[in-house]
């Protein structure tokens, strides 16, 4: 292991220990105040930012440490800032940028999984078509997304869609966007096999699980 994974490691434990401090924190005096508002998605936030270490523990599956940081600083940035901390209202791009960076994410994993399973089948599959199913799977985590504020709003009271139709319509453009972006690296990255982002996060991937993506 490189000196470069060594501080992308240090750097998530430090990160994710803070993250994770802030949201216990934010438990116990949401139960304290009786503030079950707060409780629920401080409470929601600390279970999604172990998702990437309950699929190492549970599945054996071993993300790159840069997804894994990505993905916990987007639930965190999410739900605790987003929500508890009113950085929708605050920052009129916060928004904005979540659902484009959760889209070229998204976009990415999905082309990670599919490109694998093809390989481990031995099929060989065209560009466009792995491309196609990267776009695909952003948008549909975005769609999904959008269910689960509506179903926020209706059953909880929240207001995570804001102006409705509007804030819905405008988050699935900006998924697309992204969408777009992350489908199109995809796209060259098979055609060149050279591109900065999957060219390492690949290797990684292939280093860390031998045996999950053979043949």
């Amino acid at each position: 292991m490189n000196k470069y994974h060594l501080s992308i490691k240090k750097l998530y434990k430090l990160i994710s220990l803070i993250l994770l401090t802030t949201l216990f924190y934010a438990i116990i005096f949401a139960t304290i105040r009786s503030q079950w508002t707060i409780l629920f998605v401080a409470g929601l936030t600390f279970l999604l930012t172990l998702l990437p270490w309950i699929a190492k523990k549970t599945y054996k599956i071993k993300t790159p440490t840069e997804i894994e940081l990505l993905i916990t600083l987007f639930i965190y940035a999410t739900l605790f800032l987003g929500e508890i901390h009113d950085f929708y209202n605050i920052f009129w791009w916060w928004d904005l940028l979540l659902h484009a960076g959760s889209a070229i994410i998204f976009g990415f994993i999905g082309f990670i999984v599919i490109y694998y399973l093809a390989s481990r089948q031995g099929i060989k599959a065209r560009s466009w078509t792995l491309a196609i199913f990267s776009f695909s799977f952003a948008i549909a985590i975005g769609a999904i997304w959008e269910i689960f504020e509506f179903t926020m709003d209706q059953v909880f009271g929240f207001n995570m869609q804001k102006s409705g139709l509007i804030d819905t319509m405008g988050d699935l453009i900006i998924d697309t966007i992204g969408a777009v972006i992350s489908s199109s690296i995809a796209y060259i990255y098979l055609k060149t096999k050279k591109t900065l982002i999957f060219n390492g996060i690949i290797k990684d991937i292939q280093k860390e699980n031998p045996t999950l993506f053979s043949k």
